[in-house]
């Protein structure tokens, strides 16, 4: 064997080396974002059962220094910035979670019934589906508060209702694809019905889509939510919220700068995380991308 050929096999190993899940290398992108996502689930479980201070309560004297008994200080009010960070964790993984599963359970259904029905219904329901997309989320978070109160479950509600329109206009543009394979179009022929043929043929198509979809929606929600607390229309007090410390902190923020940068990280952190993991998830579930490193 000449040294050509074992430096190409060496290489080729080399090449297929690598963390791999059900039998496909996971890319830089995903690996990074997954462990940084799993810090902050961590850091959300942990205070389930622990925090160094009550976060719901003022527990020492206003804006300390770090320091061995308080970690990150504490805030104008006297609240501990860690504990307030580690269960502000619990509500931004919940407020995205509700979001994007409504987002979901609406926009998906919406978009599959949009691309399996004829040109011309299909091209009507977009349109309403236009009309939705035209109110911005952010907006209707604002508008159901003001009707409904102000709560962070209100908030990931109106977030993913606002979110579905997209869904709905991503699902769509999959579903038409799928809708003119080899593999519908027999299953037409063989007097399958559109229910069938959605639960069969379109929906395991679609669902490496829809998990990318989830994920960048995701990152999204959390700086929805950060914004409406910032805007005092988010998570009400006194549940943690980084939205929230985020804009009590920034009437000190040239005499203690650190008050504001800590939930900046943790916002910034959270949505690095989900929109690194949403770019792995999408190479990852491209069956055209596979094999590439």
């Amino acid at each position: 064997m000449s040294v050509a050929s074992v430096d190409a096999s060496v290489g080729g190993r080399r090449k297929d080396e690598g963390v791999r899940l059900f039998g496909k290398r996971i890319n830089a992108g995903m690996a990074i974002g997954g462990c940084m996502l799993l810090l902050v689930v961590l850091m959300a479980g942990i205070s389930l059962v622990w925090t160094p201070y009550d976060p719901l309560n003022v527990v020492a004297d206003k804006l300390l220094r770090p320091s061995g008994q308080h970690w990150l200080g504490t805030d104008r009010l006297g609240y501990d910035v860690m504990s307030v960070i580690m269960a502000g964790s619990r509500t931004t993984l919940t407020v995205g979670c509700i979001a994007v599963v409504v987002a979901a359970l609406i926009g998906v259904p919406y978009g599959i019934l949009c691309g399996m029905s004829a040109s011309g219904m299909g091209r009507w329901l977009m349109r309403w589906n236009d009309v939705m997309q035209a109110f911005p989320p952010l907006l209707l978070a604002i508008v159901f508060t003001a009707a409904l109160g102000q709560s962070s479950v209100t908030a990931a509600f109106a977030l993913g209702l606002g979110a579905s329109p997209a869904f709905a206009r991503v699902t769509r543009s999959v579903t038409k694809q799928i809708m003119g394979r080899e593999y519908v179009l027999a299953s037409r022929a063989a007097g399958r019905g559109n229910l069938f043929i959605a639960s069969r043929h379109v929906l395991p198509n679609i669902r490496g889509t829809i998990i990318v979809q989830l994920s960048v929606n995701f990152a999204v929600a959390v700086l929805a939510e950060a914004g409406l607390s910032y805007l005092g229309l988010g998570t009400p007090a006194p549940q943690p919220s980084w939205g929230r410390l985020l804009r009590d902190s920034s009437a000190v923020i040239y005499s203690n700068w650190l008050l504001v940068l800590i939930p900046g990280i943790a916002i910034a952190w959270t949505v690095l995380a989900f929109n690194l993991l949403g770019d792995g998830l999408r190479d990852y579930l491209d069956p055209r991308l596979e094999g590439q490193s």
